[in-house]
């Protein structure tokens, strides 16, 4: 019975020291910030990821063809802007995206690759970027329609 109350209360004690919430830390070598602090306070030197475009229509294209499209955006804020992740909502779409972060006032792009193997019909996809903006994730859609 003592060992396990003398666990629970090292449980306790750990749990409160690992809760250790410092403000100290910084982005390392990619200059990254959260968008807001825990007391809810926002922070003014965030990116903004600004496509030119968010949606693009391929038109025709025959069943086989594997087609491609770059979106271009720029980073319109005031802090460095990493993408960390592009998640496809299909397998026939591979994303290719700028992974060094991108500097205020530069360019990036996100290529989406679609492979109309094995589909027919009218085709919507989309891709979500992750990112350290705020908020994180923007979709980008791509259609066409697949004839044989």
């Amino acid at each position: 019975m003592k060992i396990i109350v003398y666990t629970i209360g090292i449980l306790i004690i750990v749990s409160f020291y690992s809760c250790n919430n410092s403000n100290t830390q910084t982005g390392g070598e990619y200059n990254i910030t959260n968008p807001s602090t825990a007391n809810g306070d926002s922070q003014n030197n965030l990116p903004v990821i600004d496509f030119t475009e968010t949606e693009y229509n391929f038109g025709t294209v025959i069943q086989g063809e594997k087609v491609a499209h770059s979106f271009v955006f720029k980073n319109t804020g005031s802090g460095n802007l990493i993408i960390s992740n592009v998640k496809a909502s299909c397998g026939c779409t591979v994303p290719k995206w700028t992974k060094e972060p991108v500097k205020p006032g530069q360019t990036g792009t996100v290529e989406l690759v679609f492979d109309s193997a094995n589909r027919d019909g009218i085709q919507t996809k989309s891709a979500k970027v992750y990112s350290n903006t705020q908020p994180n994730i923007t979709e980008l859609i791509i259609r066409c329609e697949v004839i044989m």
